[in-house]
């Protein structure tokens, strides 16, 4: 599944962050999400493990971008979250890689791999100052 929960709540979560004029915590964006607290700071921290939020301890704490909305693409946001790239189909992203036996007469295959190739490009191409247009 390409974009699961996990990626739309990282997704509104920059979206409500790049309009803060401070720092939110994870308390304050749940509440305005309707997130559950403790699945939204699981989100927020993978997103400052890769630099995408940075992150204040302390009584005036929470969260900020850490670059600009045009540097951050949806495909290393979706990725931050869901630990690995996203993908259409449960297909192996090479025939070598490809948990059947039958990989060498699969059919589908190439079609699958160029889709989720144009997907990747898409994704990467496409930046967070893009949803906030």
């Amino acid at each position: 599944m390409l974009i699961t929960r996990a990626s739309e709540y990282a997704i509104l979560s920059l979206i409500v962050l790049s309009k803060a004029s401070s720092p939110m915590d994870s308390e304050t964006l749940s509440k305005e999400l309707s997130i559950p607290k403790s699945f939204l700071a699981k989100i927020l921290q993978a997103l400052a493990k890769k630099d995408i939020l940075k992150s204040f301890k302390g009584v005036n704490g929470g969260f900020v971008l850490q670059r600009e909305a045009k540097d951050i693409s949806m495909l290393e946001v979706m990725s931050a979250v869901e630990g690995k790239a996203p993908a259409v189909f449960e297909c192996a992203p090479s025939r070598e890689d490809c948990p059947s036996d039958r990989a060498q007469i699969c059919s589908i295959w190439p079609f699958l791999n160029k889709l989720q190739g144009k997907i990747d490009l898409f994704l990467a191409d496409l930046t967070l100052a893009d949803i906030l247009e």
